[in-house]
């Protein structure tokens, strides 16, 4: 019997630890794992993503056939970098938008690992490029350089462009999201992503009116302007470098892959440097932080706004309003929303040349909107408010208050915009009239919207997307659009007396339009407060049934 040797050799080979493997692949498979992991959840989820891939597929297709059907159209140089310009920006905000979307977006996960953060920034790089969100950005940007490259040397200076412009977006991404990871996975994150389809509204309003530019007979000719500032500014100076190649200016073209290069090293850069602060520095959770929290808010007396406010009743609720309409992400949504919205629809009607200083009365109108429902914006904490009430004045200064604290983001608000639409389009002889008509309006609707809130409260759902709940949608439509038409006609009086000094001549005394509807919104507020306390009182229990549901 024979036994094989063994030598000192084979006992170092036997005792060696085996290789560990590549960070890069390991970063590379989690991100498959989750996405594997989330899309064995649900069919729909499964559905939904198979969509999102044909969508995103298509939408690439057609850009790209279409940035090809350019290619050699004057001007198209101008669309190629604006539109990288577009898609670096999109990049850049995507995970303000989405902080849950990509759970590999949170770098404290990797906290408590034996991670150093130089291969750990190299393998987050990697593994962000599997998506579909990475491989849209390369057609885009292949379509770019292809609707603007000529010659050889265009072309491998676009081999080098698309590689640059891809590596600065993804690696743009991940520095904002671990630059602003704590606030995104904290109360304030969710709120933002919350307030993501204000601007994605705001972002489809500025592509139509785009597209109704390029509809002109100049056509891409309006983009040169734009196109001129941004051939500079990486990573669209990538795609300019390509243009320059095409044309003999190798001199501008590595100018501007070297931006572009100079962008990524310095997005790389800053991002492992915040990486390194987040693994190492306490975060709010700790005892420190808790300290140092404690030590700022450790002054006496009121803070902030609330030492602005009356005292009394009126002051705490109108602080309580204001503090929902700030932290409640539902009401921040609303308030955003009649903001954003009663802006826009004057400058879109005005830039499709359309129009009026009548349309600044969007203004008032969607601000107004929010005095209804003021119940049922408390949800079931109402109790507590609800405890509060037990005589007609007790309801009255309730509904003052809140009315109050709406009235002072809405004055201002309504001025401004109506004092910017007539300096920007005009003319300033309308200001005074469709000023004094705005505040009527945001008083009308401010009534209105007290007594609605007391004859037809209804539930708002804490959870999920919707805004009313089963069963309720009937009550919430004729509550807003009665409360609309009734505050229309209370306005009848001052819409007349404009109407009468227009067809009677008398332009010039057109100013009393001004005083009278600041008088008239603050009388006609007033009543509805009069009027809708002594009904809240009597229907406290109807309403507290209504909203808690």
């Amino acid at each position: 019997m024979s036994t094989e040797s063994v030598t000192p050799e084979s006992t170092a080979v036997a005792s060696r630890p085996a290789a560990a493997p590549s960070l890069t692949s390991v970063f590379i498979r989690l991100k498959l794992s989750l996405l594997r992991n989330g899309l064995r959840q649900s069919t729909g989820r499964t559905l939904a993503y198979i969509a999102s891939i044909a969508v995103g597929l298509l939408f690439a297709a057609g850009a790209v056939l279409g940035l090809t059907a350019l290619r050699g159209t004057a001007h198209v140089g101008a669309l190629a970098v604006l539109l990288t310009g577009i898609l670096t920006l999109g990049w850049a905000v995507m995970p303000l938008f989405s902080p849950g979307g990509d759970e590999t977006l949170d770098p404290t996960r990797l906290v408590m690992l034996p991670l150093r953060p130089r291969p750990l920034v190299v393998s987050l790089l990697v593994a962000s490029l599997v998506g579909i969100g990475p491989v849209v950005t390369v057609a885009l940007v292949a379509g770019s350089v292809i609707a603007v490259a000529h010659g050889p040397a265009a072309a491998v200076t676009g081999v080098a462009a698309v590689v640059l412009v891809v590596l600065v977006c993804v690696a743009l991404a991940r520095a904002v999201a671990t630059a602003a990871v704590r606030l995104l996975t904290s109360r304030r994150g969710r709120d933002l992503a919350v307030l993501s389809g204000l601007f994605i509204a705001l972002g489809a309003q500025g592509v139509n009116i785009a597209a109704q530019r390029l509809g002109r007979p100049d056509g891409l000719a309006v983009l040169e302007p734009l196109g001129d500032v941004l051939r500079w500014v990486p990573p669209a100076s990538a795609i300019s470098a390509v243009e320059h190649a095409g044309q003999g200016a190798y001199g501008r073209a590595l100018a501007g892959l070297g931006l572009t290069a100079l962008a990524l090293a310095l997005l790389l850069w800053w991002w492992r440097r915040t990486l390194t602060t987040l693994m190492t520095s306490p975060d709010s959770s700790t005892l420190q932080a808790v300290e140092k929290d404690s030590a700022r808010r450790s002054g006496t007396g009121e803070r902030g706004l609330a030492r602005l406010l009356p005292r009394g009743r009126t002051g705490t609720v109108m602080l309580r309003t204001l503090r929902y309409a700030w932290r409640d992400p539902k009401s921040k949504m609303s308030w955003a929303s009649a903001l954003g919205l009663g802006l826009l629809l004057p400058v879109v009607t005005s830039v499709q040349g359309n129009g009026s200083m009548y349309t600044t009365f969007s203004a008032s109108a969607l601000l107004g909107m929010q005095m209804y429902n003021q119940f049922g914006q408390d949800t079931s904490a109402f109790w507590m408010v609800a405890s509060s009430i037990a005589t007609p004045r007790d309801a009255y200064r309730e509904l003052r208050g809140r009315a109050a604290a709406l009235a002072l983001v809405g004055v201002p608000y309504v001025t401004l915009v109506v004092i910017g639409f007539a300096a920007l389009v005009g003319p300033w002889s309308a200001f005074v009239e469709v000023y004094g008509l705005s505040l009527a309006a945001l008083g009308a609707l401010i009534a209105t919207g007290a007594l609605a809130s007391t004859l037809f409260p209804y539930s708002i759902p804490s959870e999920g997307n919707k805004n009313v709940a089963p069963g309720q949608a009937a009550i919430a439509w004729f509550s807003l659009l009665g409360g609309v038409v009734t505050a229309g006609v209370l306005c009848a009086p001052l819409i007349a007396l404009t109407i009468w000094l227009h067809v009677a001549g008398l332009h010039s005394l057109l100013w009393v339009l001004l005083p009278a509807g600041v008088l008239y919104g603050t009388g006609i507020a007033e009543l509805g407060f009069r009027v809708a306390a002594p009904r809240a009182v009597r229907r406290l229990p109807e309403i507290l049934t209504a909203v808690s549901q």
